[in-house]
């Protein structure tokens, strides 16, 4: 087995991550750097920090060279980061010294470590957007036309009341549109610029420090946090925490779809789903069980993060380490989970002769709360409860209907009491509201 299975090209797809794996490679690392030094150049040639045509040569290099990652290493091995040995090659490459001297003024190796990081997570959410709009369009779809649909709701895995298919997948999809009315302030709030010298205090960058940040957070389409954030890593953690909340919804879902497409509740089919080697009946929910496991991957990655965001004093290179290890990691498993999703969503359909035949399976137990409410109309509260317990035990044991030993031992209940359809509450609702909700977006 490879070391990560997003790697792996046995596990390419069992685990996808689409082109967001393009984005977390050393190669597109190190042309995010030196998209970011170009545009440090550019900025300072404009504001006469540097000479303007030396900006100019360094910001068309950086566009043109290429470097080797693997030609960095013995650098980024002796120096603990990548920078030093990229900007003696991009010099190098540049075979222009009165320009290339003017590369990286006044900038740190983290400036342009983490702004070239945010220009990579800035396209991880483009691309998680992208998907994660198509996975709650089709649960919309299921949601409105099935929001009628009555199948059994399930608490601690047993039958509680009915339910509909178009609520359940309504449920599924609620978290998912709030992390896409997220965005917009988790944008604003952690793609930040970095620019603010090796101590955080912008000292070789000059009195016009603050405007430069500012001209190279437009440059690079980032947002300029007005102040240095190399020991702040709550950029980092509100990023990937979002990444981790989307991958937790997504688990809910295959956690259930696992339980629905089970053979002894068939009330949900995958479509195309995966054989067994030595069992031909077996159809298993690989999907969903990807999603189930990408989440617990998630769990300990995200612990990492967070132990990894306390950095001390000025600059942390064990902290800043442990994060640059986990933090890929995150972003794919996030990304792997949003390709499941859509394929999950796209494929699932609901089975209502089944959903019909597990209502009633249960001798009617899944109307007894109804039952209790509409007992109070006879009796005090209490006692309808009770009475309502006595009726679901006798059921059990004699292997009657609740329907019919209700109506046996007590007149005048609703002649709907017992129809899935009429108990299904505001389930129809619901599911419509959110149909509604995804439409506007």
């Amino acid at each position: 087995m490879a070391a990560s299975v997003f790697d792996s090209p046995l596990f390419a797809q069992l685990f996808p991550t689409g082109e967001t794996g393009r984005l977390f490679s050393d190669s597109a690392s190190l042309r995010a750097m030196l998209l970011v030094e170009g545009a440090l150049a550019k900025a300072q040639g404009q504001m006469g920090l540097i000479p303007e045509i030396s900006a100019a040569a360094i910001h068309r290099a950086t566009l043109e060279i290429q470097i080797d990652p693997g030609a960095l290493a013995k650098s980024t091995g002796e120096n603990g980061v990548s920078v030093p040995g990229l900007v003696a090659a991009f010099r190098a490459e540049m075979n222009a010294p009165g320009h290339a001297q003017y590369v990286h003024w006044g900038a740190t190796s983290q400036d342009i470590i983490d702004t070239g990081l945010m220009l990579r997570l800035r396209q991880a959410l483009i691309l998680a957007e992208t998907d994660l709009r198509h996975v709650v369009a089709q649960l919309a779809d299921h949601a409105d036309r099935h929001a009628d649909l009555p199948m059994p709701a399930r608490t601690y895995g047993q039958h509680a009341t009915p339910t509909s298919w178009g609520a359940a997948v309504a449920a599924w999809g609620a978290p998912l549109a709030d992390a896409l009315d997220a965005l917009p302030a988790l944008r604003t709030g952690s793609l930040w610029v970095s620019l603010s010298g090796a101590a955080g205090t912008s000292a070789a960058l000059g009195p016009d420090a603050p405007a430069l940040r500012a001209n190279l957070a437009q440059g690079v389409g980032l947002h300029d946090p007005q102040r240095s954030w190399h020991t702040d890593r709550s950029p980092i953690l509100r990023i990937a925490d979002w990444i981790a909340q989307v991958t937790a919804a997504l688990a809910a879902m295959g956690d259930s779809l696992v339980a629905l497409t089970a053979t002894d509740c068939g009330e949900i089919t995958l479509g195309a789903a995966g054989a067994s080697s030595t069992m031909p009946q077996k159809q298993n929910p690989v999907g969903p069980s990807v999603l189930r496991a990408l989440a617990h991957q998630m769990t300990g990655l995200g612990a990492t993060l967070h132990s990894a965001a306390v950095h001390q004093h000025q600059r942390d290179g064990a902290a800043w380490f442990a994060e640059w290890m986990v933090l890929p990691q995150i972003m794919l498993a996030g990304a792997a989970a949003l390709q499941h999703a859509r394929n999950v969503t796209e494929g699932m359909r609901p089975v209502p002769t089944r959903m019909s035949a597990n209502l009633t399976a249960g001798l009617g137990l899944t109307h007894a709360e109804a039952l209790s409410f509409a007992l109070v109309a006879q009796m005090p509260r209490h006692e309808a409860q009770a009475a309502t317990k006595t009726l679901c035990q006798t059921a059990l044991e004699t292997h009657q209907h609740l329907a019919t030993l209700a109506r046996t031992q007590y007149a005048d209940l609703p002649p709907d009491l017992f129809d899935p359809q009429a108990q299904l509450g505001h389930a129809p609702t619901d599911a419509r509201a959110f149909a509604t909700r995804i439409r506007a977006l």
